[in-house]
């Protein structure tokens, strides 16, 4: 047993702590949770390794619910064995396990790399030549493991759903966590975790909604409310704009030592927060001149807080004509060229009109940046059988306010390197002027 600060008392079998004592679930000790966000929220500090703990202990509730559903209702619910629920455990405990520092900048705002969760990802992480890989094959866990964590077709669906979907163990641990380590206050009702079932005919884990044909409507909103704490940490943390910009400073470096060959992607599957930048400092020894000198400001300037101010900011809402240019021009891993051309081409204007050299930096996220559908199931009172929640968003409208509030958080960046007041406005004209067919909303100072 050991104590974690968001969940309390958490149990893991000997099993799955020589699975956290192997190097990879090690590593995750010193990858954040939030990547930047601590230059935001100091406390923020927490890492992907609790999280993994917590995930598990939360899997390990959603199975005692469903299983406690299914004593009374075992023709409509599934129970889940134990063998199962070992797999859904050590897959819970293994979900992050391919996750980066920093990742969802490189993944989701600089379309630097393919996402962590990959099928390929995976099979390369838990590969027999790691120690993670050796001690699942050892348990005799791998081949279903993997098959979870990589969403194949050959398993029951509930065996991803419990960490995977809309509303699961992966969030209900992340939200409380967040809340906890940032300060913000805001709070999930544990209560949720007793209304999971898993339908026999189908095989999806769901929130029983309906109680003698009525809609048990304080669930209902328990859901609504979780959707909306995500929305919440995604305006006030996920997306602000110094973590943002603190991440594209890192984004950058990869990308830079990447593109000059001075590291290869899958270098970066073995680091830590610490150790990645440490790692781009060193490539910056091998480098011609003036790419050593350009990864070495941009790793000092985040170990520093020396943050790129923004200039132009272009969201959603006044652009939505436009969005889907932007992104294909600058977001795309095969466009990162084209973005370096419109950097370089600002730059250039500004130091013809200004004399000033300033670094400009383009954030282009992607369209839907880490937006998940409302796919939970759900079994509705009248209804014969168990639906996405998406199904009846016309008798939930707040869902369908809060999918086009999240997808209304996207917003197009220009960052320069400079905290002139005059010269960000100087650089905000020159910048819009170069998409003409967006809007800023943004004014500098």
């Amino acid at each position: 047993m050991l104590r974690d600060p968001v969940q309390g008392d958490v149990l893991l079998t000997h099993e799955e702590l020589a699975l956290l004592d192997t190097r990879e679930m090690q590593r995750l000790r010193g990858v954040k949770q939030l990547g930047s966000a601590d230059l935001v929220y100091p406390g923020a500090r927490h890492t992907r390794f609790e999280h993994s703990i917590g995930t598990a202990h939360l899997s390990q509730q959603i199975v005692d619910a469903v299983n406690r559903a299914a004593e009374l209702a075992p023709r409509e619910c599934l129970r889940i064995g134990e063998a199962e629920a070992r797999v859904i455990r050590v897959a819970a405990l293994l979900h992050d396990i391919t996750h980066i520092p920093y990742g969802h900048h490189f993944e989701d705002q600089a379309g630097l790399l393919h996402r962590h969760d990959s099928p390929e990802r995976y099979e390369r992480m838990l590969d027999a030549s790691s120690e993670i890989g050796a001690a699942l094959r050892k348990a005799g866990l791998h081949r279903d493991v993997l098959a979870v964590l990589c969403n194949r077709d050959d398993t029951p669906p509930y065996w991803r759903q419990i960490n995977s979907d809309t509303i699961c163990s992966d969030i209900l641990d992340y939200l409380a966590r967040d809340a906890y380590f940032t300060g913000l206050r805001i709070g999930i009702d544990a209560r949720i975790l007793a209304y999971f079932r898993v339908e026999r005919a189908s095989g999806n884990l769901y929130l029983d909604l309906a109680k003698h044909n009525l809609l048990r409507e304080d669930i209902l909103s328990e859901i609504v409310r979780i959707l909306e704490a995500r929305y919440y940490f995604s305006e006030r943390v996920y997306y602000h704009h110094a973590k943002v910009a603190a991440g594209a400073l890192v984004a950058r470096a990869v990308e830079l030592a990447l593109a000059e060959k001075l590291v290869a992607e899958t270098d970066l599957y073995t680091t830590d927060d610490a150790s990645l930048l440490d790692l781009l400092e060193r490539c910056a020894e091998r480098a011609k001149p003036a790419v050593a000198r350009r990864l070495r400001s941009l790793v000092e300037r985040y170990r520093r807080r020396k943050l790129p101010k923004r200039a132009c900011v272009f969201p959603r809402p006044q652009n939505q004509d436009a969005q889907q240019e932007l992104v294909e021009r600058y977001f795309s891993l095969s466009r990162h060229a084209e973005r370096s051309l419109a950097e370089e081409r600002i730059a250039d204007l500004v130091r013809f009109a200004t004399g000033r050299d300033v670094e400009i930096m383009l954030v282009c996220p992607a369209k839907r940046m880490q937006l998940k559908e409302v796919a939970t199931h759900v079994l509705w009172p009248g209804e014969g059988a168990v639906r996405p929640l998406a199904a009846y968003a016309e008798r939930a409208p707040r869902l369908f306010d809060l999918e086009r509030a999240y997808r209304d958080l996207w917003k197009f960046y220009v960052f320069a390197d400079t905290d002139d007041a005059v010269l960000l406005a100087r650089i905000a004209e020159i910048a819009a002027a170069h998409f003409p067919s967006a809007t800023n909303v943004y004014r500098p100072g």
